[in-house]
């Protein structure tokens, strides 16, 4: 990115007689300003803002005007990671600059306050140019700074190293004095915490993960079903982490020879996130994993998850007054979002719903919940026995993990109830194959399967810095064997990498379906225990969109990548149409 602009040191000007010269403000509210600036100490524009008396996006365009210098809307910028790290996060957040390019002898930043002229003295001796100045928003530099720094861990490893380094002072550490409730604002592990999960929110991780290795520390976060990973020297931190979790989560800290799981509940940013963690003891100590749940959010509808011609059919389906709709696919793909987005379709006063759940992830009005355990012998099974007996209406079971589970929501489900469930196998078909390997009967399939769902998530192309892509050899000879005129290889997108998304090339994940209802045919192969006459009814269904075509078609509209179609429909080739 270049602006035509010239380096040159900013104006001292007085903002306040400029906007009342302007008709910007009047006198008197200039006037009220400036005395609750000497009360609070903030600087004339923020108090300015405060106070109400002018919005933030006039003000930088008058500032704009009077400085000379460009007005950015900053989200809208793509930044390049690699040139913006230049910067020192330190200083870029001290002073809420962003830099954006660098020329042979000049740089250009981007500034919240540009009239703060130490920051611009500060900012050519740090860079070694001279300094050209754009401004925007704070909160749209301050955005910008999460996501570029985000994921670095300078910050992070700051911290780390003073609590590292008050480790190693003794060799005895009272992690009790460290870590008292009341001290907790300044203790250094507790804003490791705060650090380590407003770096997750911001780049919108799903699970967080210590790792402790023999000679590192392995933080590593999963952004959009991909694993980032930082190493850290200070492996001495890990227990102190650990301990201060496990105290959150009403764990056990003396335990660490036997695995544990809770949850705890966290505030960040306004946000209020619901944390889910399991701890096991490894060869180096304790690794922990935790499951981020954004509540803040709600749950998203079939119309915000679905495609029209599935969205369609679920929702009529999910309006039967009794069988079963099965939801697959693998761990993380997305099954709990969507039967969470069909009982919010269905929960009304007027219906029963209870959920058989382990854990449970959202929590829902109206709805009875039940979390198993297996420790007090509260099985799948044994609730699903009593639920039935507290005439529902609904029922969704989490998983049916064992012969027993299945067979009793198979025999809810002809029996006056609507059952949802879930199965971890990677194909709609791979159901049906996976209840008869359990032990089901085919005859009780036949008479309570609805529907099957397939799904998967894939990663969408970063929109800031999506780049036109032709595939190369290996992917042409892949989408020539994938089904007939699929051998086109134009209007491919792929991201190039910024600061919005990481460095990555992608953004956020949406969801690729294929749905098989059950019809006669279909209903006389599972009572014939027929897989392969299963499959092929199924494929040749009206309609029946397998997924990987449906997962090309996103690509092909611009959505997700050829490498993400790929990598997601390497297991389910045999539902293609020759």
């Amino acid at each position: 990115m270049t602006l035509a602009l010239e380096p040159k040191r900013p104006k001292r000007i007085r903002i306040g007689d400029m906007l009342v010269q302007n008709k910007a403000i009047s006198e008197k509210q200039l006037q009220a300003a400036l005395n609750e600036q000497k009360r609070s100490g903030h600087k004339l524009g923020a108090t300015l803002i405060e106070l109400g008396f002018i919005d933030e996006h006039r003000l930088l365009q008058f500032l704009s005007r009077q400085l000379e210098i460009p007005f950015l809307e900053l989200d809208e910028i793509p930044v390049e990671l690699e040139i913006a790290r230049k910067l020192p996060e330190t200083v870029a957040r001290r002073y809420r600059v962003l830099l954006i390019e660098v020329r042979e002898k000049d740089a250009l930043v981007v500034m919240a306050d540009p009239t703060d002229l130490f920051a611009y003295d500060e900012l050519g001796r740090v860079l070694g140019k001279r300094i050209r100045q754009a401004i925007a928003m704070e909160k749209e530099v301050m955005r910008s700074l999460e996501r570029v720094y985000g994921g670095s861990g300078e910050t992070f490893s700051s911290i780390a190293g003073e609590l590292h380094e008050e480790l190693t002072q003794g060799d005895q550490v009272d992690l009790d004095q460290m870590m008292r409730v009341g001290d907790s604002g300044e203790a250094p592990v507790f804003r490791l915490l705060e650090s380590l999960f407003a770096g997750a929110l911001a780049s919108e991780a799903s699970d967080i993960h210590i790792e402790p290795d023999e000679k590192v520390l392995r933080i590593r976060q999963r952004v959009d079903g991909v694993l980032q990973e930082r190493v850290m020297n200070e492996k001495r931190i890990a227990p102190a982490l650990v301990q201060r979790l496990k105290l959150l989560a009403n764990l056990d800290i003396a335990e660490k020879r036997l695995p544990q799981d809770g949850r705890f509940n966290i505030k960040v940013k306004e946000k209020h996130i619901d944390v889910r963690i399991s701890t096991m003891p490894t060869q180096h100590g304790e690794s922990v994993v935790m499951r981020l749940l954004d509540q803040s959010g709600g749950i998203l509808s079939l119309d915000q998850l679905l495609p029209g011609p599935i969205r369609t059919a679920l929702k009529r389906l999910i309006q039967k007054p009794h069988g079963l709709i099965l939801v697959t696919g693998p761990t993380g793909s997305g099954k709990t979002t969507t039967l969470y987005s069909a009982l919010s379709e269905l929960n009304t006063e007027q219906r029963k719903i209870i959920t058989v759940e382990d854990p449970v992830e959202y929590r829902l009005p109206r709805v009875n919940q039940v979390q198993v355990s297996d420790q007090i012998e509260l099985t799948f099974a044994r609730v699903l026995r009593t639920a039935l007996r507290q005439d529902p209406d609904i029922i969704l079971i989490g998983e049916m993990r064992d012969l027993e589970t299945a067979q009793i929501g198979l025999r809810a489900a002809i029996t006056g109830h609507l059952v949802f469930s879930t199965l971890h196998t990677n194909s709609a078909v791979g159901s049906v194959s996976r209840l008869l390997d359990m032990g089901a009967p085919g005859y009780l399939m036949a008479s309570s399967l609805l529907a099957i769902l397939a799904q998967r998530l894939v990663r969408r192309v970063c929109p800031a810095c999506a780049r036109p892509q032709e595939p190369d050899e290996a992917q042409r000879v892949w989408l020539s064997t994938l089904a007939k005129g699929a051998a086109d290889g134009s209007g491919f997108l792929a991201g190039k990498g910024c600061n919005k998304c990481g460095g990555t090339g992608y953004k956020g994940r949406l969801g690729v379906y294929e749905l098989i209802e059950i019809d006669a045919g279909m209903i006389s192969a599972l009572r014939r225990q027929d897989i392969e006459a299963f499959a092929r009814l199924a494929a040749k269904r009206p309609g029946f969109v397998p997924l990987p075509l449906a997962a090309l078609d996103c690509a092909r509209q611009g959505l997700t990548s050829l490498d993400e179609v790929i990598r997601i429909s390497s297991d389910v080739e045999y539902l293609l149409v020759e």
